[in-house]
């Protein structure tokens, strides 16, 4: 696993805790320097990377500020003079509280695209020109198994989600032209800190989601980190425009 990605400078978004944290350890364990983005404690993350003795930068933004994006790649190439990865990890979910779409305000509605889509958005534009100028890159995004499965409760999460596959489909067919790789990971519901967090969601939604898989146990964020990883590789290199469910075997993809 070590030095796959010797050389390779990877941002990944909503990287302070929980998957992103764990996707950002992962990728810097394989070589590449990180630049951890994240609304709260991006520093923090940061320096317990570099602590391990990895090459880490933080930066506090809200993902769907576009003044807030547009300071990314000026972070990463300060700090390692390239972007070669981007990792769209920053999203709407644990915070979210599950009931019939009706009741769910249009604020809400508006605050998880947001996030959840417009980051997306808004972080990948802002990083095409250094990732053209590197004469190529990857993007991956991380989706949810949910936009197959069509999950009641959270609508907004799902529609948002459904939104990321569709988005990662036109951003290959767009940006193959650069050399710029553009795929997504689906997670099923997984024990990340943010669920934990929120025994609400974590007692409605953990056994369902149990049962219904072939791999009977829970998923935590360390399943996550392998497929974000191949597609970021050197073994990926003819992959673009495709989403990998991680999510135990719930749903057959």
């Amino acid at each position: 696993m070590t030095g796959t990605l010797d050389g390779k400078v990877a941002i990944v978004t909503g990287g302070a805790k929980g998957i992103g944290f764990s996707i950002a350890t992962d990728l810097a364990d394989r070589g590449a320097a990180l630049v951890i983005a994240d609304l709260h404690g991006a520093d923090a993350a940061a320096a317990a990377l570099r602590e391990a003795g990895h090459r880490a930068v933080g930066i506090e933004l809200d993902v769907a500020s576009e003044a807030d994006t547009a300071t990314l790649p000026e972070v990463a190439l300060r700090a390692f003079g390239a972007i070669d990865i981007l990792v769209n990890n920053a999203g709407l979910y644990s915070s979210l509280t599950p009931r019939p779409f009706e009741e769910i305000d249009a604020a809400e509605w508006r605050r998880v695209m947001e996030v959840n889509t417009l980051g997306i958005f808004l972080c990948c534009r802002a990083v095409l020109p250094a990732l053209k100028a590197r004469g190529g890159g990857r993007i991956v995004n991380i989706s949810s198994g949910v936009a197959f499965k069509g999950n009641p409760n959270m609508a907004h999460y799902v529609a948002s989600k459904g939104a990321v596959v569709s988005l990662t489909r036109a951003l290959a067919s767009e940006l193959g032209q650069y050399q710029i790789l553009v795929n997504s990971v689906a997670p099923g519901f997984t024990l990340s800190d943010g669920v934990l967090e929120n025994p609400v969601l974590a007692e409605r939604v953990r056994d369902p989601s149990v049962r219904t898989r072939v791999l009977r146990r829970d998923m935590t964020p360390g399943d996550v980190v392998g497929a974000v990883a191949f597609l970021a590789g050197p073994d990926a290199g003819f992959i673009t425009g495709q989403t990998i469910v991680v999510d135990g075997g719930a749903y057959f993809h």
